[in-house]
């Protein structure tokens, strides 16, 4: 099996079976898998809006994951047949809160996007504030994820 590590502000895709790992504070990732073809992809991002400047980078939350569709789409997907699980957004500064807690926005930012798309939701691990570290298996749809204590 293919292993990849994914780097914030990226996404992967392929219909090779691959371990795509990685880590996780505020940041979110949101994991597709596709029940009938068997094929997965994973994006990761920081900030949860695009605001129109600049380039519209999947560093931001409704870029990754609308850039993560048409990825899947172009290898034969379809809405119907995918499925989507979120994780990230965690609080890692004590005082984050309201708009200052991107991890909150960035979790806020994938539940409606995909709401809007009307991609199922099957599991989420989100919020609290301690990272994670996970792997995606593309060609099952599973995941592997544990939490991250904070050093000091």
């Amino acid at each position: 099996m293919k292993e990849h590590f994914l780097y914030p502000g990226t996404l992967y895709a392929d219909k090779d079976p691959t371990a795509v790992t990685t880590i996780l504070g505020s940041c979110v990732a949101v994991c597709f898998w596709d029940v009938v073809l068997k094929v997965g992809g994973m994006n990761h991002y920081l900030l949860p809006l695009w605001n129109g400047e600049g380039l519209p980078s999947p560093k931001f939350g409704n870029i990754a994951i609308t850039k993560l569709l048409e990825k899947m789409f172009s290898m034969g997907c379809t809405k119907k047949n995918l499925q989507a699980k979120i994780f990230g957004g965690a609080a890692l500064m004590a005082s984050s809160s309201g708009l200052l807690n991107v991890g909150e926005r960035n979790i806020l930012t994938a539940e409606d996007v995909l709401a809007d798309e009307g991609i199922r939701i099957i599991a989420s691990d989100v919020g609290g504030n301690q990272g994670r570290k996970m792997i995606f298996q593309s060609d099952t749809g599973g995941v592997l994820m544990k939490k991250v204590k904070k050093s000091v």
